[in-house]
């Protein structure tokens, strides 16, 4: 979550559209094919921290006439420390796809610098909608949900059934023995990095460290996994995105995450995600799992997710403040944090 440069984003870096005749040849090696083209590239929509790109192609070899849809994924001109690579993202994605969890299917990895000066892989496009506010404001959807709910409860129980001991993901960082107290000292030191003072995230860290719960073992867990971040058609869960923030950690991080009541978008009063309600997602968790957190437990780790998030909108708009990355997103991603604060004081029992 540190306000850094990602070491690919200045070296040969080519915008996308251009490298289409090296993106042609690259695939089409991959496919073994001779008669290949890419007939459209299109810059999808979000994505501060990485670039997507729907690529539209064709296969025409020999008996082979096929149509295809793909999504490239690549940085974007400034990213964020804590964010993996996309050779790490790819492997976590491999792993999470073999474990049954609804993603899409991981195709190539590129690391050539030759192609569009930075790593890059390509996955299926899948469809659907993500998009937060138009998911939990879908009328069509309420009769739907508590299936979601429960679909989505479930794929993220599955991701929480990889262990440490994976044999292909042992870049992840080591797990750590107090999870919760080291990320509380990891919010600290990039809040102390910050121009100006946060009370208010202080005294919920401070209040998070003194009620802090003993660990579950470690899990792999997303750390993003939220309405935004799946794409729903049809009423179902098509694919979960955006694994670069995954890693070893208390798998109680992503159910606060989930409920947290800043990802509930047109729908506060859903607790799933603005989705549905909690019971359905629990329920869909559980089945799977055999766990299912009390209350309390739950109000913990919401807060923990608004901590999180609090400082996050603070490094965002200190990226666009300091002229890093201009952005209006990221500017208006700073003027969330009365209503986090707001948050976290009545989640830690604040009174005036």
């Amino acid at each position: 979550m540190s306000n850094t440069h990602s070491p690919e984003a200045s070296v040969n870096r080519v915008d996308v559209p251009d490298a289409l005749p090296a993106l042609a040849d690259f695939i089409a090696q991959q496919l073994r094919c001779e008669q290949f083209r890419i007939e459209s590239c299109q810059r999808l929509t979000g994505g501060a921290i990485q670039e997507n790109w729907l690529l539209i192609a064709k296969l025409l070899d020999g008996d082979r006439h096929s149509v295809h849809r793909w999504v490239l994924r690549t940085d974007a001109p400034s990213s964020v420390a804590a964010s993996m690579s996309r050779t790490q993202e790819f492997a976590v994605l491999q792993a999470v796809h073999k474990a049954g969890v609804r993603v899409p299917e991981p195709l190539w990895l590129c690391r050539d610098p030759a192609i569009i000066g930075r790593d890059f892989f390509v996955m299926q496009a899948i469809d659907g909608i993500a998009n937060g506010r138009l998911l939990t404001a879908d009328k069509n959807l309420d009769p739907l949900r508590a299936a979601l709910c429960r679909e989505l409860g479930g794929n993220l129980a599955l991701l929480h059934q990889i262990t440490p001991d994976h044999p292909t993901l042992g870049f992840l960082p080591a797990v750590q023995m107090d999870p919760v107290q080291a990320s509380i000292d990891q919010y600290r030191l990039f809040l102390d990095a910050l121009p100006s003072s946060h009370p208010v995230i202080e005294w919920g860290l401070r209040w998070c460290e003194l009620n802090r719960p003993p660990p579950f073992p470690a899990r792999l867990i997303h750390r993003d996994f939220r309405t935004g971040n799946y794409m729903v058609a049809q009423g179902q869960l098509t694919g979960v995105l955006d694994w670069e923030f995954a890693g070893w950690g208390d798998p109680r991080e992503d159910l606060g995450w989930f409920t947290a009541r800043c990802w509930r978008f047109a729908r506060p009063d859903l607790q799933a995600g603005g989705i549905g309600e909690l019971e359905n997602f629990l329920d869909g968790y559980c089945a799977l799992s055999g766990y299912r957190p009390d209350a309390d437990e739950l109000r913990y780790w919401q807060l923990m997710a608004h901590l999180r998030w609090a400082i996050i909108a603070l490094q965002q708009a200190q990226r666009h403040q300091t002229g890093e990355q201009s952005s209006l997103e990221l500017a208006l991603t700073g003027r969330m944090l009365p209503e986090l604060e707001y948050e976290i004081l009545t989640l830690s029992g604040a009174r005036p």
